[in-house]
């Protein structure tokens, strides 16, 4: 195992003057056998501006110009003390308020544009969950819904005796401008081939105008036209028939046969389709037809917990939440988001085999509190978004 640590001349002049170490900035990036190198940019992005903040990030995704583009939770998951001038009376003039939902940034970590929010025609998610923006420059955002609270902590707080609103249900299209193009799915309705329960991530096959959607409620990958909104074709795991929840997991106990939480689709430039079913700890790769190829199980122990709070509940459980391919022409390697062990794993997408990892547990540049969602550019540079208290986006860049 190889350690390296990388920091800009003004850090270093930092810690020369005894400010803080190079060490407590937590930009240690360890990489063995084969895998790449990297090291963390600690000065991306640059500020926010409009005292602005980052909720819970649930997405991030990479465009054809290399634009990093966000997707958070924005004020329901902020807590008090980080909603200062949003509040009634306000309760500071300087700090803060949230971010809009949707931020479009350049490769210098500018913001360059935004936009999210309710709106006419189509139905803002209850909690967005990921997004993807298309070769056309379409923005897609899913509506993954809310965690249910553990029972001994209760529910979300609310106007006494008001009833809940429909579960979120359905995946968003916008124009790079923010200008509604489609949805597909309806709040409040989950069953039937054609519906969808709490969509975690979508992926879009240019080509054949398809979209490819984690349909976490269903258990199963649902593929849609993605100009029309039409249903075309599903499946479970294994390429099976979606059917009932396999109920917990247990590292001990046989494979499960059906999904338990789909939470990442994303095509290969082969055409194979890899999703990640979180809670399984494994990833299945499959044709685009869903014929099974294979899979792997990653860190198997792995387990997790709901756990409730003032920016209501979150789910932490499973060693597989997001991935990502390198961007050599034959995507030799597969980056998964680990958010359970606070790491970027690196995987040989052959062999699906570790072969490095990314960062550890902690707050510092470099580090991870709960890293669910990564992408990659064109030049190689991973990018990963945090969600819980994590609340941020970073940036890593090649070489040591």
């Amino acid at each position: 195992m190889k350690q390296m640590m990388s920091v800009g001349a003004t850090v270093g002049a930092l810690a020369v003057a005894g400010v803080f170490s190079l060490a407590s900035l937590g930009t240690t990036v360890s990489a063995q056998g084969a895998a790449p190198a990297y090291r963390v940019d600690p000065f991306w992005p640059q500020p926010l501006a409009n005292h602005w903040v980052f909720g819970s990030v649930t997405g991030v995704a990479v465009d054809a110009q290399d634009h990093l583009w966000v997707l958070h939770r924005g004020a329901d998951s902020l807590e008090s003390n980080e909603k200062g001038m949003m509040l009634t009376p306000p309760t500071s003039s300087i700090c803060c308020t949230a971010a809009p939902f949707v931020l479009e940034l350049d490769a210098a970590g500018k913001v360059v544009s935004s936009f999210g929010g309710p709106g006419q025609g189509y139905n803002w998610p209850q909690s967005p969950g990921s997004i993807a923006v298309d070769a056309k420059g379409n923005v897609w955002i899913t509506a993954a819904g809310l965690v249910p609270a553990p029972a001994a902590a209760g529910g979300r707080s609310g106007a006494p005796g008001a009833a809940a609103p429909p579960a979120d249900a359905h995946v968003l299209k916008f124009s790079k401008t923010g200008q509604f193009v489609l949805q597909i799915g309806k709040p409040g309705l989950a069953t039937g081939d054609d519906s969808l329960s709490k969509p975690s991530a979508v992926a879009v096959d240019a080509a054949a105008n398809e979209v490819f959607i984690a349909d976490t409620g269903n258990r199963r990958i649902a593929v849609f036209d993605s100009e029309t909104g039409k249903f075309k074709r599903a499946w479970g795991a294994y390429g099976e028939k979606p059917g009932a929840d396999p109920g917990a997991y247990s590292a001990t106990a046989p494979a499960a046969r059906q999904f338990r939480d789909v939470t990442c689709v994303d095509i290969a430039k082969d055409g194979n389709v890899y999703v990640c079913d979180r809670t399984s700890n494994r990833i299945q790769v499959f044709g685009k037809d869903g014929k099974f190829v294979k899979e792997a199980v990653i860190a198997k122990g792995t387990l997790g917990a709901v756990v409730a709070g003032q920016f209501g509940a979150v789910s932490a459980f499973g060693s597989v939440w997001d991935v990502a391919f390198s961007n050599d022409a034959q995507q030799r390697y597969l980056f998964v988001a680990d958010g359970q062990n606070k790491k970027v794993r690196i995987l040989d997408r052959a062999s699906l085999t570790e072969v490095g990892s990314i960062g550890q547990g902690g707050r510092q540049p470099g580090r991870f509190l709960a890293v669910g969602s990564i992408a990659v550019d064109s030049k190689g540079n991973v990018y990963t978004g945090e969600q819980h208290h994590g609340k941020r986006v970073q940036k890593f860049v090649t070489g040591r």
